[in-house]
């Protein structure tokens, strides 16, 4: 990714739950980004929500079956991150995805290990 400047931050929606296999979808997901080598991937994780199902995400206390809401996002260029969306197509699980122009003020400042 050029930085400073002009990029794309695309999220991804689903839950805890959603599985490929035996995987959870998120590790898949942010796998496949690393695998794309795409700037970077963070997984943020909601106290409460509902998608389309309309029905209540949320954490009960002393409850170990949450299905807490889950957003995955990435920030890159937009050829790059829609390149890396085709590569998604076989994953079910998946809710929202959105596209939002960000621009990028400042990129890393720490020492980056190459990809493995």
């Amino acid at each position: 990714m050029q930085i400073p400047g002009q990029a794309v931050l695309l999220r991804i929606y689903t839950d805890e739950s959603a599985l490929v296999g035996d995987r959870s979808l998120m590790d898949v997901i942010v796998q496949r980004a690393r695998q794309a080598r795409l700037a970077g991937a963070t997984v943020l994780r909601g106290r409460k929500g509902f998608g389309e199902s309309a029905r209540m995400h949320e954490s009960r206390p002393l409850d170990f079956n949450d299905n807490l809401p889950v957003v995955i996002e990435m920030v890159d260029e937009e050829t790059r991150l829609r390149a890396f969306l085709t590569t998604l197509d076989d994953l079910k699980g998946i809710g929202l995805v959105t596209f939002e122009k960000v621009e990028v003020l400042r990129y890393g400042g720490h020492h980056v290990e190459p990809h493995q």
